[in-house]
């Protein structure tokens, strides 16, 4: 991650170098037409400025806004919600990314302390436990075992969960055996259910709630190349009553969800208000139609949770985020 970050802050330190002296020589060049002599230092000392920024900004973003937690407390209100769930607490979260603390595991305990904390009944967990192999997860094993709620951890991939950003030259990777290897190590080796186009239901004195799981679906190609291999016809099939469905990717929902199903509540992750968010406003929107938070449309509702790990090793404004969900039957 230390890696990681300072090639990017390198990075940004030569276009903010490049931008004011291209513009000071574009200056400089029409000058000499007109036998004028601009003077370089108003240009030289932006750039120092503008350098010292980035260097500032990714440093705060780094070794504190990353680990910055937000903890969102709401309630859902629903007809179809059966009384004995009325009360009912969800911790939702997303986005684990746990390369993201590699550096810091302490970090990853205090946040899975903090989910323990909030007493759920169920953890939903939309997607994204790793970002290039399953090998990120087995030095946090034990961390991700403590996390306990009442009726378990139900779970799904994510686009980085199918491997698919591995360089494409190790040709000796086996992205499919990769894929079974996370999909074991979550049902087996943490307990989790994790729900691949599929269902399971909780039930409290005859009565029941249901959830559905998704493989990652993308609806609208929105965001950097991904993957679609989500069912939800398949998950949904036999399934009656309350239902909460659980996809990585928020295209999903206007894609096949709103308006064509009549699932309530839909809870995702995937575009980590890309991990930047200032005034409330986050860069995420130029490429998602939706970016995080609760959308509420024609008696459906999606929440987009805006993940705990990182893939840029920064957040800025976009502080990681637990959202616990309480049921009511309204």
């Amino acid at each position: 991650m230390m890696g990681m970050m300072l090639v990017s802050v390198l990075f940004l330190s030569i276009i903010m170098v490049a931008i004011p002296n291209i513009l000071w020589l574009v200056a400089w060049l029409i000058g000499k037409c007109f036998h004028y002599a601009l003077p370089y230092a108003p240009f030289g000392w932006t750039a120092f400025v503008l350098v010292a920024v980035v260097w500032i900004v990714m440093a705060y973003g780094f070794f504190i806004g990353r680990f910055k937690l937000d903890i969102n407390n709401i309630e859902y209100s629903h007809k179809d919600i059966p009384s004995e769930f009325d009360g009912y607490k969800i911790v939702h979260i997303s986005d684990l990314h746990l390369s993201t603390f590699d550096d810091s595991p302490k970090q990853l305990q205090r946040f899975v302390d903090s989910i323990n904390a909030q007493n759920p009944d169920l953890i939903c967990f939309t997607g994204d436990l790793v970002s290039l192999g399953v090998e990120e997860a087995e030095p946090h094993i034990a961390t991700l075992k403590s996390m306990k709620a009442k009726d378990g951890i139900a779970s799904i991939l994510g686009n980085h969960d199918f491997i698919i950003y591995r360089h494409r030259s190790d040709t000796a990777f086996n992205r499919e055996a990769a894929v079974e290897r996370l999909d074991t190590l979550q049902r087996n080796t943490l307990g989790w259910h994790l729900l691949r186009n599929e269902s399971f239901e909780i039930e409290r004195n005859g009565q029941k709630i249901t959830i559905l799981g998704v493989d990652n679906k993308n609806c609208t190609n929105q965001g950097f190349r991904t993957i679609d291999m989500g069912d939800l016809p398949k998950a949904m099939q036999g399934t009656d009553g309350f239902r909460i469905l659980l996809t990585h990717d928020p295209s999903h929902w206007r894609g096949e969800v709103l308006g064509e199903t009549d699932i309530p509540l839909t809870l995702c992750g995937h575009t980590h208000a890309a991990q930047i968010k200032l005034f409330g406003w986050t860069p995420a929107s130029w490429t998602f139609t939706d970016t995080d938070g609760r959308y509420d449309e024609n008696g459906q509702t999606m929440y987009i949770n805006v993940g705990l790990g990182c893939t840029l090793p920064i957040r800025i404004g976009a502080n990681a985020e637990i959202t616990v969900i309480t049921l009511r039957k309204s």
